[in-house]
């Protein structure tokens, strides 16, 4: 029941005894099933593309209309490029890396190659400078109803004259991205986090849709960078849970057990 998405009310309701309780379940189970089918049927009918590809474009028109420029970076990522992250070899984080050689691993994150191409593109465009990146990132997460081994993330930086309006401007980016999906029920709230320390993480509920940072930061200094900054990071999935209530975020992941959130084996 819980892979057809079914509501917690529903799981969690009381019955005389088992024959009504079995009753009960199949009726609801074949309901379930049939709001599969119908929207797998939309699917081929009418919109064509799975949510997380539709959020995605969203995201995309909206940023290219604000004056952000779309970049595409290489998925393999030098040990080096992480260890300016300070994901050295005893860092937590590098548990969660998939090593391909003994120096090059599949991206956990978007932000190495990001800051990398901060610097030169500053240089040469001057400033503002505002790009943005969507691509897969990978981690070895527990396999949890929030986390995903092979995730999609999209990554915005800008860099421009923003001493003393960094955290004003982190919810100006953050209200430009929800509004270009058309999503108002979120929150920004102070976090920590592993590698950047603190964040502003944006929150629907107690869900995790993105986290922001802004510089001048510690990290910097590694990549060239003197300019402030303000940066976030949105995942795809965890906004197509939000969006749709998917109570699983492996309904909106790459797989082959679902397709937009529809279950295949019913």
């Amino acid at each position: 029941m819980s892979e057809l998405n079914a509501k917690e009310n529903l799981l969690d309701r009381v019955f005389a005894d088992a024959g009504e309780r079995d009753q009960s379940y199949r009726q609801s189970e074949r309901q379930l099933a049939e709001r599969h089918k119908e929207h797998l049927q939309s699917l081929k009918n009418t919109t064509r593309r799975p949510l997380t590809c539709r959020l995605e474009s969203s995201l995309i028109d909206g940023l290219t209309a604000a004056g952000f420029v779309q970049v595409v970076t290489p998925i393999l990522l030098s040990r080096g490029m992480l260890a300016k992250m300070t994901i050295t070899r005893d860092h937590p984080l590098t548990r969660q890396v998939f090593w391909v050689e003994e120096d090059k691993c599949l991206r956990p994150m978007l932000a190495p190659n990001l800051y990398h191409l901060m610097r030169d593109l500053v240089r040469l465009w001057g400033k503002p400078m505002r790009i943005f990146e969507v691509g897969p990132c990978f981690r070895k997460e527990s396999q949890g109803a929030l986390h995903l081994n092979e995730f999609t993330m999209l990554n915005l930086v800008e860099i421009d004259d923003l001493e003393g309006r960094q955290q004003s401007r982190l919810q100006e980016l953050a209200d430009l991205a929800m509004g270009a999906i058309g999503f108002k029920d979120y929150r920004l709230e102070t976090s920590e986090s592993e590698v950047y320390g603190e964040t502003i993480d944006v929150l629907a509920g107690d869900l995790e849709l993105g986290s922001g940072a802004y510089g001048p930061h510690r990290l910097d200094q590694q990549w060239g960078i003197i300019d402030p900054w303000v940066g976030i990071g949105f995942g795809l999935e965890r906004l197509a849970v939000a969006v749709e209530g998917h109570r699983n975020i492996h309904r909106a992941g790459r797989s082959l057990s679902y397709l937009d959130g529809a279950r295949l084996n019913i």
